[in-house]
Formats: structure tokens, C-alpha cells, sequence
């Protein structure tokens, strides 16, 4: 199994947690996660967070999560100020994907 990790945007918090309600998570090739600070320790914890968590390799999920963080310093120190300017009731959204299940899912778009 493939994974890819990116971060998004800023949300106000409820509006983000208003996403993540179960009768809303209906797709099993992403999760959104969120957090209020910018940092790898913050999203590995944000996502013993997630209320329904798909069959997926979690140690992989973790691996593809560190891996961004590695190779890609620029966008991450972007992120942080951004986060820094937003309010305090905001969180730094990322998500993590199924990159198989996510093309699938992609590919049903352009057959309907």
C-alpha cells in the first residue's frame, strides 16, 4: 500500500471538527487531520485523534506522514507562520490518502 501526506490549509476549529463527524466520513481513501501547532510530534498525535480510522496500514501511514516532514522544509516553515498569524481557534489541516483508493475513487468521477 501507497500513502501520500500533504498539508492543506487553516480551519477554524469547528468547522473542521463539523468535517469530521462520522455521519460525514464516508470515503475510505482520506482522512483529514488536524492540529493546533505545526509540527511532526502534533500530527503523529492527531491521528490516534481520528474517530473512524480506515483499514490501513498505520505504520505506513506514519512512515508517509515523517517522509513529507523530511523533504519538505520550506513549505512546512510557511505553514508555521501561517498558523502563527491565524487566531487561536484554528488548526493546520492536513490529509493522509490511499494514493490506490484515491485514484480509484478518482477515476469513478470520470466514468459518471
Amino acid at each position: 500500500m501507497s500513502y501520500t501526506f500533504d498539508i492543506v490549509g487553516i480551519s477554524p476549529v469547528f468547522n473542521f471538527m463539523d468535517r469530521q463527524s462520522p455521519d460525514r466520513i464516508a470515503v475510505t481513501s482520506k482522512a483529514y487531520l488536524g492540529s493546533p501547532e505545526c509540527s511532526l510530534d502534533a500530527f503523529m498525535r492527531s491521528v490516534d485523534l481520528l474517530s473512524e480510522k480506515p483499514a490501513w496500514n498505520w505504520d505506513e501511514v506514519m512512515t508517509a506522514i515523517v517522509n513529507f516532514w523530511l523533504v519538505n522544509e520550506e513549505r512546512i516553515r510557511y505553514w508555521k507562520t501561517e498558523l502563527a498569524i491565524a487566531r487561536d481557534d484554528h488548526l493546520l489541516v492536513a490529509y493522509i490518502a490511499h494514493v490506490e483508493a484515491l485514484r480509484h475513487e478518482l477515476e469513478q468521477l470520470w466514468i459518471r
